[in-house]
């Protein structure tokens, strides 16, 4: 596989995870008491209630409070898939700066409030999955952005 080749392949693989995360935002905005997240919710059931199931008081507050998580996901991966389609794509290093400085501060802020809370079992599923998925192609491209155009 040529140079451009392999970055054409790692830019298609940073904007279709991101198609697929805010399709997964969206999930678990509408409809995010389902089977995809049943695992999910009995660990934090496990964690803050002791219980293999989230307490019927507090189901409302889950399905409000995923609603906006999830718009917050779909609208982040939505914004990322953009970046990766057209700047990134045309080697704009503010493009690849951006990605990098917006997952470097959700994963600590993210990463401090799981240890905070004790919700461990987050940083391991979800930060360190999301972070290796969107990690890679900047590692695979890093040397393509050298000397290019950052406007």
């Amino acid at each position: 596989m040529g140079k451009t080749a392999r970055f054409l392949f790692w830019q298609k693989w940073l904007f279709y995870t991101s198609i697929l995360f805010a399709l997964a935002g969206m999930l678990f905005a509408i409809w995010g008491n389902n089977v995809f997240f049943f695992p999910y919710n009995h660990m934090l059931a496990e964690i803050f209630w002791g219980k293999s199931d989230l307490p019927a008081d507090v189901e409302p507050f889950r399905a409000f409070i995923w609603g906006p998580l999830g718009g917050t996901i779909a609208c982040c991966y939505i914004l990322l898939a953009y970046i990766a389609y057209y700047p990134f794509k045309r080697k704009e290093t503010w493009a690849r700066n951006a990605i990098m400085a917006a997952f470097g501060v959700w994963v600590v802020l993210d990463s401090a409030a799981c240890i905070r809370s004790g919700v461990y079992f987050q940083i391991y599923l979800i930060n360190l999955f999301s972070i290796i998925v969107k990690a890679l192609p900047l590692v695979f491209t890093w040397s393509e952005f050298k000397g290019a155009t950052s406007s």
